[in-house]
């Protein structure tokens, strides 16, 4: 695991507390950890690979409304949500909300190590997905209108002649521009550039 991974750990119970941080920094493994919602929510911020193992219900706040504020201040973290009896609705509904896993004191240390790792991988994924995002968005910017429209055609898997013909130009026309994207998106391969398009999530938009 590398330096940046980071797990926050956020419960009341300070006995709770210890008892995680070294649950995890017995694996070796960097935790934070903050006896409410606000004093974490205050000093987070998201860099490296990490996720959030947070107790369902605190003085301040309860877990669903911790996710709406990460959620509204654009913190995609992957939370794991600890909860005692009398709060498993409440995780649930979180759960379905988007947390990434919920467990029911008293719960298996290696199961919550376990969901610990899935969820930095995740967040790293995603984390490599934005930066591959971000990178295409600046890159496409650099073309033409009619490179984009050849763009949005080449990485949906038509073929030259047909982009061709539905952009009414010929194919060696095509080709030039084809070319020319390569060029200015840096795609050394076309699968590259299939990459790239995909990472946009929608088709390459006109101003």
């Amino acid at each position: 695991m590398t330096p940046s991974n980071t797990i926050y750990i956020v419960d009341d119970d300070h006995a709770v507390r210890d008892s995680l941080r070294w649950l995890i920094e017995s694996e070796n493994r960097r935790c934070r950890c903050y006896g409410s919602a606000t004093e974490f929510l205050d000093d987070f911020r998201h860099g490296g690979p990490s996720c959030l193992v947070l107790d369902v219900r605190l003085p301040d706040m309860n877990g669903l409304q911790v996710q709406d504020r990460l959620t509204r201040d654009h913190q995609d973290i992957p939370i794991i949500i600890i909860t005692g009896h009398g709060d498993v609705a409440m995780a649930i509904r979180a759960f379905k909300r988007g947390a990434h896993h919920f467990f029911e004191k008293p719960f298996s240390d290696d199961a919550l190590l376990e969901s610990i790792e899935e969820a930095l991988k995740i967040d790293g994924m995603h984390q490599r997905a934005r930066t591959e995002q971000e990178r295409a968005m600046k890159l496409v910017g650099t073309l033409t209108r009619r490179e984009r429209e050849v763009m949005n055609h080449v990485v949906a898997g038509e073929p030259n002649h047909e982009v061709a013909r539905k952009l009414d130009i010929c194919t060696k026309t095509v080709e030039t521009h084809r070319a020319s994207v390569m060029r200015k998106m840096k795609a050394l391969t076309f699968a590259d550039l299939v990459r790239m398009g995909t990472s946009l999530n929608a088709p390459v938009h006109q101003p």
